[in-house]
């Protein structure tokens, strides 16, 4: 490897692992957010919640130019959401079982994957590219 090219995959430093941490916070509040807006007026409230998660995973694909960028927000909304559908001793959760609150399970992970799969990936600099020679 040149030392005139960049690397493909950035090195850890202090400032990313923060912001990771940061989107995982904020996955998790997401997960939280969605989980209380979703059962409200159901078709509407499921879309607010399932477009939130969505600008988050994609807003962090971006900021961090990288599909890791997707995964922490992801991670912390999939952590949330299981932490919120467990049922207390009291009897207590979230989630009612209804369709709304599966589709928002299931919805909430494909999207995290779909973000995740489409996020932006630097493309190698031209001169490693072969242009049909």
């Amino acid at each position: 490897m040149s030392p005139s090219r960049p690397p493909l995959v950035e090195p850890l430093r202090p400032g990313r692992i923060a912001v990771h941490i940061l989107l995982l916070l904020a996955g998790a509040l997401a997960g939280l957010a969605g989980a209380l807006v979703q059962g409200g007026l159901f078709p509407g409230g499921l879309l607010l919640a399932l477009l939130g998660a969505a600008g988050l995973f994609h807003g962090g694909s971006r900021l961090l130019e990288s599909r890791a960028g997707a995964l922490s927000p992801g991670a912390g909304w999939l952590l949330m959401v299981l932490l919120l559908t467990s049922s207390r001793s009291e009897g207590d959760f979230v989630f009612a079982a209804g369709l709304g609150s599966y589709l928002y399970l299931l919805g909430g992970i494909a999207v995290a994957v779909i973000c995740a799969t489409l996020g932006s990936v630097r493309q190698p600099d031209s001169s490693a590219t072969r242009l049909g020679r």
